[in-house]
Parts: C-alpha cells; sequence; structure tokens
C-alpha cells in the first residue's frame, strides 16, 4: 500500500526546525514557519488515515533529483485536513501524523533545502508500510 501528494517550494522555507517537519495546504509560510517543508500540500485525510494502524511508516520526499527518506510511526489520532505534521519526539495532536521520526526539517540535506526554497519546485511526497 502506497500514496503520494504534491506539495511545493516556498521562498520563505528556511527548513531549520531540529524536532518536526510540516507540509501545509496553505500557500504561503512566513520565515517563523521553520518547520514548514511544502506549501500548496494536496494530501488527502482520508488516504493518509489507511496508514494509522500500520507499525511504520517510510515518507519518501523527491524533488529536483533528491530524495529523502524518514521512517516513523503513525499516529492514529491524527486528523487535520490542513497541516501533516512528522515529529521525531512522541507528543500528538490531530495535526501530528507521525512520530519517533527518524528525520527533522533540520535534519534534510543542505542541496534538498535549497530547492525547497524555490516557489517552482514540486516535491513528491510517497507514504507506504515500512517492514524492517
Amino acid at each position: 500500500m502506497s500514496y503520494s501528494f504534491t506539495a511545493t517550494g516556498h521562498e520563505n522555507i528556511t527548513a531549520l526546525h531540529k524536532t518536526t517537519l510540516e507540509f501545509t495546504k496553505d500557500s504561503s509560510v512566513t520565515l517563523n514557519g521553520d518547520c514548514i517543508v511544502g506549501v500548496n500540500a494536496t494530501f488527502d485525510i482520508k488516504e493518509l488515515k489507511k496508514f494509522l494502524c500500520q507499525q511504520k511508516i517510510k515518507i519518501t520526499l523527491r524533488a529536483g533529483g533528491i530524495t529523502e527518506e524518514i521512517i516513523a510511526q503513525p499516529n492514529s489520532m491524527f486528523a487535520s485536513e490542513r497541516e501533516m505534521v512528522v515529529r521525531i519526539g512522541g507528543y500528538m495532536s490531530e495535526r501530528t501524523f507521525a512520530v519517533h521520526a527518524d528525520t527533522s526539517a533540520s535534519r534534510l540535506s543542505r542541496a534538498f533545502k535549497t530547492r525547497l526554497r524555490d516557489p517552482a519546485t514540486i516535491v513528491i511526497v510517497s507514504v507506504c508500510s515500512y517492514e524492517n
């Protein structure tokens, strides 16, 4: 089982947050949103909820020929129509899609973050079950 959606870059993306990363359906972001790694996200909450019963998931981010992968545990409380947050820690809220992730915004490669600052960049986000 897998599901993909897209998001776009934005000139104010800094991707500096040490413990989270986020995709938002909003079309813009301020410099204060240092966990946001994509705007204009097209995710469908019904599709993402299909992963909430999995033990672990893999979230793959692709942009400009660069791929980043995140392994995490889905949060059964996820219920946000607008934001999809992935956290290194275990804090759960309705905005939190996954916890205990092995990557945050600040841990993405410098080259990937550079692409995220370009509004023309399309980020393809894929979610799938993960078994190690």
